[in-house]
């Protein structure tokens, strides 16, 4: 190999620390590389006869798409060869010396703040490319792009720097060599390179090719194998393909290392034709909060047309995977045509609808791993309730929550037959954590009273609540809003009281000011000296945090501050207020209950510096005391 004109680059600072945990933890098999390339070379396949829709010569004077595989014993080497889209000298570069292309970079990020021994997030980034170190201590990558003339070798050692030269390749596509490593020659062996992409890439839909030596009478004769059945495992029926096909496809098309946790095979043969395979995945990915970010694959009569295809999905089953593959639409179709197209229309109603019967299906069928599916995706899968009026009805049926029951996941149907006779609502409470919402003062009259409360702590369960309203006929109520109704034990002494705390009331209104709408006695509060609670139009605490995070402008939402008349510190602040109003001590307490009810809520205090003084002041104050007694 000339090495003349070759250029030496580094690889970016972080490539050496992803090469060794590819090599050390990534991967628990080796063997997993071969699917890797072989994967791949078929996206480079595929690349190809898109391209060629519009640009037919790309395929006019050579026509065969397919994957070869050359074992060379001598010189210890393993070539995976297409004859795919190729890559030019800038491509090679991009692709595989820049470490910020597949997604690594956010996959070292996301590392910053984990064990690096959880290794779930691979399968999220694409280093699939890296997984040839594994095997091999040196890697070398010729292409020729289709309609270009010159081809370049890429080669590296996986250490510092890469190597990138002009090469000599007369047919389009990639080769990549391993020079394997001296404990790993048993994959130049032809069983075990038959039994690889048998077991991991039979389904792939171009010929998986082995080059094989037969030696007779000292001849040796060269043949090409065909190793796979290579028919597309969304054309067969479900009743020829097995759970490890299914499995394999799907890591095929995710580079997940983990079984997904649902599957859903079908072919639609109605108005329109289109089969597809459909996954849901165990893990949610990184980028899973990123509404435009789709992972269902879209073919046209076996050619592939584009990744992460939005207009076949809504945005609450972004998290699905799989391939659907239409014979009715063009090949030349583009997104513009997609979103005004009736195929389309009637492909999506019916991807939705065998969605959410698997979905449907798992949650009868498997709790346990309906339970892993909702801590992964229940966020999103949520956000139907507020978006989609069609499918409302089955989606509330799907959704979970915890509740004060205890602590696993409840169906609004099981919730409804635990209700109490005199219960008249759905109770729930909203905040920035499950823990932080069942310790939340709000619930402490509900508790008493035996109502079960459900606990939400996802920002869209507010705007799917109140878009849903009922179920069953019984409206949901949150018990941090004003409109909570829980009728007193003894409603003569609750105006007594009232008439009692008026003057307490009038002086907290008028230290807090503006800041609060009203001050009130609580209905709810049992063993907390108060809280604040939500006005009729305004937002759960972490609700007004993301629109905020968002950019949104919004005024501070006005709460109502409810005292517990029957809390000796409520008291004793009432008797203070009747000796002397206007005592310094009377204000500090007031500002101190008030931070302390925005700090339950989940709310941000505006001066936590001033709140710690106060609490100083009065620890001390109270220690003093207690010295002197």
């Amino acid at each position: 190999m000339s090495t003349e004109n070759a250029e030496t680059h580094r690889f970016e600072a972080d490539v050496n620390e992803l090469l060794r945990l590819v090599i050390n933890s990534l991967y628990s098999h080796k063997e997993i590389f071969l699917r890797e390339l072989v994967s791949n070379s078929f996206d480079a396949l595929e690349k190809l006869r898109f391209r060629a829709v519009s640009e037919p010569d790309l395929l006019a004077k050579e026509p065969t798409l397919e994957i070869r595989i050359q074992a060379d014993k001598e010189k210890g080497t393993l070539t995976l060869e297409d004859t795919g889209v190729g890559m030019t000298h800038d491509e090679l570069a991009k692709n595989l010396g820049t470490i910020a292309h597949s997604g690594s970079r956010a996959f070292f990020d996301k590392l910053k703040d984990v064990d690096r021994k959880d290794m779930t997030l691979i399968g999220q980034f694409g280093v699939g490319f890296y997984s040839a170190y594994l095997v091999a201590d040196h890697v070398e990558v010729t292409s020729l792009a289709a309609g270009e003339h010159q081809a370049h070798r890429w080669s590296s050692d996986a250490k510092e720097t890469y190597a990138l030269e002009p090469a000599r390749r007369v047919e389009r596509g990639t080769s990549v060599t391993l020079h394997l490593k001296s404990d790993q020659k048993q994959f130049l062996e032809d069983w075990t390179l038959r039994d690889l992409v048998t077991r991991y890439s039979d389904y792939v839909s171009h010929p998986i090719k082995l080059r094989v030596e037969t030696k007779k009478d000292n001849e040796t004769t060269v043949t090409w194998e065909t190793l796979n059945r290579a028919t597309a495992l969304w054309q067969r029926t479900p009743g020829e393909v097995t759970k490890e096909q299914y499995e394999e496809f799907y890591k095929h098309i995710t580079h997940d290392f983990e079984a997904p946790i649902a599957t859903a095979h079908f072919r639609f043969e109605g108005t329109q034709l289109f089969s597809g395979i459909l996954f849901v995945p165990r893990n949610p990915p990184f980028d899973l909060m990123m509404q435009s970010k789709r992972g269902v694959r879209l073919y046209v009569k076996r050619v592939f047309i584009m990744e992460d295809c939005d207009e076949l999905l809504p945005p609450w089953l972004r998290f699905v995977r799989g391939v659907i593959d239409s014979d009715d639409l063009p090949l030349n179709v583009s997104r513009e045509l997609l979103q005004d197209s009736a195929v389309t229309r009637i492909i999506k109603k019916q991807v939705t609808k065998k969605t959410l019967e698997r979905l449907e299906q798992l949650a009868t069928e498997s709790t346990d791993d309906y339970a892993v599916f909702w801590e992964a995706f229940g966020a999103i899968l949520k956000e139907g309730l507020a978006l989609d009026f069609e499918h409302r009805e089955r989606l509330t049926s799907l959704v979970r929550f915890r509740s004060t029951l205890d602590d696993k996941l409840t169906s609004l149907a099981d919730y409804r037959k635990r209700m109490k006779e005199d219960q008249k609502a759905i109770y729930y409470a909203l905040g920035d954590s499950i823990r932080m919402v069942s310790d939340s003062p709000h619930l402490e009259a509900l508790r008493k009273r035996g109502y079960e409360v459900l606990l939400m702590s996802d920002p869209v369960d507010e705007w799917a609540v109140d878009t849903v309203r009922e179920y069953d006929k019984m409206p949901f109520v949150s018990a941090m809003r004003s409109d909570l109704k829980i009728e007193p034990e003894d409603q003569a002494q609750r105006e007594a009281t009232t008439a009692q705390l008026k003057p307490l009331c009038d002086k907290v209104q008028q230290v807090l000011g503006e800041r609060v709408q009203e001050v009130r006695i609580s209905d709810r509060l049992t063993d907390s000296p108060c809280c604040l609670v939500l006005a009729e139009r305004g937002h759960h605490a972490p609700v007004e945090k993301l629109l905020r995070a968002s950019g949104r402008e919004m005024a501070p939402s006005k709460r109502i501050f409810e005292v517990n008349a029957t809390h000796a510190i409520v008291d004793s602040l009432r008797a203070l207020v009747e000796r002397n109003a206007d005592l310094p001590m009377v204000s500090e307490w007031i500002e101190t209950l008030y931070d302390q009810a925005v700090l339950s809520e989940g709310g941000k205090l505006e001066d936590p510096a001033r709140f710690a003084k106060r609490i100083t002041a009065l620890l001390q104050e109270v220690a003093g005391r207690q010295a002197k007694s």
